[in-house]
């Protein structure tokens, strides 16, 4: 795929705006990313950020609710909205000749959302049917991104449920709304990429006119949410009344993304050298050589890899038979580590995750969705939407030193251990549960 030219601007009232024509199809994707995710809820309103993004889809000032579906879906695209843990996005992806439909619906929210009594408990109600369905009634619910963040970090901003209390859900005003739209929502603190089939010089021209006049607010002021990396094993233990088997989650911090991308993406290669394939380090130990574990998986950021700012996880996880004692698949996943750490991985090894993840970026990246949305969060959180076509070969250029560092970094005496139990789990001794 050519890679699309970028071309950037700013509005007076401070939207930062990316553009990236691509006239290969007929279609324009349209983002708004918003500095304000998870880590910014107050203590006392954990889940709002994603409250809020259920009611950016009511209806506004000049559109009643349901509109902004109706819109979407009649000329034929497609929309949605999630939330993260340092940003909330939007997007729609449309047939190009609907360009300007997608941005006046944006433009529209983005000025006077239906902030109403009405609105709000209905989607407090939806917030909480959502919470049971994908955390509540669910095997593993929440394993490991809302259980293992309370046992690696210690600040609320870090460590709190971002998904939500239902007793802080149900307490939400329409003047926290109001309070929360003032002051993250401000065009100054967001930003709109399109990307797709148009021309830059109509595309701007269209921007000014329906973003031109949402009025500038003052943009806050963004807080660090920085944290010294645990000092010793720190451990904690979780019973799911629903999970049929142990589970295991081991939390480690990861170098800060926006400082050290490349750093950080080592340990992206990292996780593909032990969990990526049948023929990876801890598929062949855990499950096919030892046969101790049913499922293995290691990765960066606990929603996908640079998703978030510093501090972010890099996280193992593993279920086991509940006659396989913990601390066996917690020593074997340890042991593997200090054999990557000590020779590091083979070229053999390494061309092949290598090359998987580049495969899988360039095919991302041509999904116009995925690049609406990464040329914005990339823009977003590191300043470059650029960034986006850099990371193959960014990741292309890790070495076999490079993953053994990281590997190397992974420290028992730093880091974070989650124990989840199935209820009524006892679990064995050592001695009874056999080792090699």
């Amino acid at each position: 795929m050519a890679l699309p030219e970028l071309h950037r601007f700013t509005l007076p009232n401070g939207l930062r705006v990316v553009l990236a024509p691509d006239p290969s199809a007929p279609v324009v994707g349209v983002s708004v990313h918003y500095d304000v995710g998870f880590r910014s809820e107050p203590e006392g309103r954990t889940g709002f950020a994603h409250l809020f993004e259920h009611l950016m889809f009511q209806g506004s000032e000049s559109l009643e609710k349901l509109a902004h579906f109706r819109h979407v879906q009649s000329s034929g695209g497609t929309f949605n909205g999630s939330t993260h843990p340092d940003y909330t996005d939007y997007y729609q992806v449309l047939p190009s000749a609907a360009l300007e439909r997608a941005l006046f619906l944006e433009a529209d929210r983005m000025r006077a959302p239906k902030l109403t009594e009405e609105n709000l408990r209905n989607q407090i109600d939806v917030v909480k049917e959502e919470i049971r369905l994908n955390v509540l009634n669910r095997p593993y619910g929440g394993f490991p991104w809302i259980l293992l963040p309370p046992v690696l970090f210690q600040t609320f901003p870090n460590a709190h449920n971002g998904y939500g209390d239902f007793t802080d859900l149900e307490n939400a005003t329409v003047d926290d709304c109001a309070a929360f739209f003032d002051t993250y929502y401000a065009p100054g603190n967001a930003v709109l990429t399109v990307a797709g089939d148009f021309a830059p010089e109509a595309a701007r021209a269209l921007v000014e006119k329906h973003f031109g006049d949402v009025p500038a607010r003052p943009v806050p002021v963004r807080p660090s949410f920085a944290e010294a990396p645990p000092k010793g094993e720190l451990r904690a233990e979780h019973t799911d009344q629903h999970a049929p088997m142990p589970a295991i989650a081991l939390g480690y911090r990861i170098p800060d993304p926006v400082a050290d991308v490349e750093g950080y993406l080592t340990y992206l290669v990292l996780a593909g050298v032990l969990t990526d394939g049948d023929g990876s380090r801890l598929q062949q130990r855990l499950v096919h050589r030892d046969a101790i574990v049913v499922d293995v998986g290691a990765g960066c950021g606990l929603f996908g890899p640079l998703e978030a700012r510093d501090p972010d996880t890099f996280s193992i996880t593993a279920i086991h038979a509940p006659d396989v004692p913990s601390e066996r698949v917690i020593a074997a996943v340890d042991e593997e580590l200090l054999r990557v750490a000590e020779e590091g991985p083979s070229a053999q090894e390494l061309a092949k995750v290598t090359a998987r993840w580049v495969s899988t970026m360039h095919r991302e990246h041509d999904r116009l969705t995925s690049r609406t949305l990464g040329l914005g969060s990339a823009e977003l959180l590191f300043g470059r939407a650029e960034l986006l076509y850099e990371l193959p070969e960014k990741l292309a250029a890790v070495t076999t030193e490079d993953v053994a560092a990281a590997a190397k970094a992974l420290r028992a005496d730093s880091r974070a251990v989650l124990l989840l139990k199935p209820a009524g789990h006892v679990e064995n001794d050592e001695n009874n549960g056999g080792t090699e």
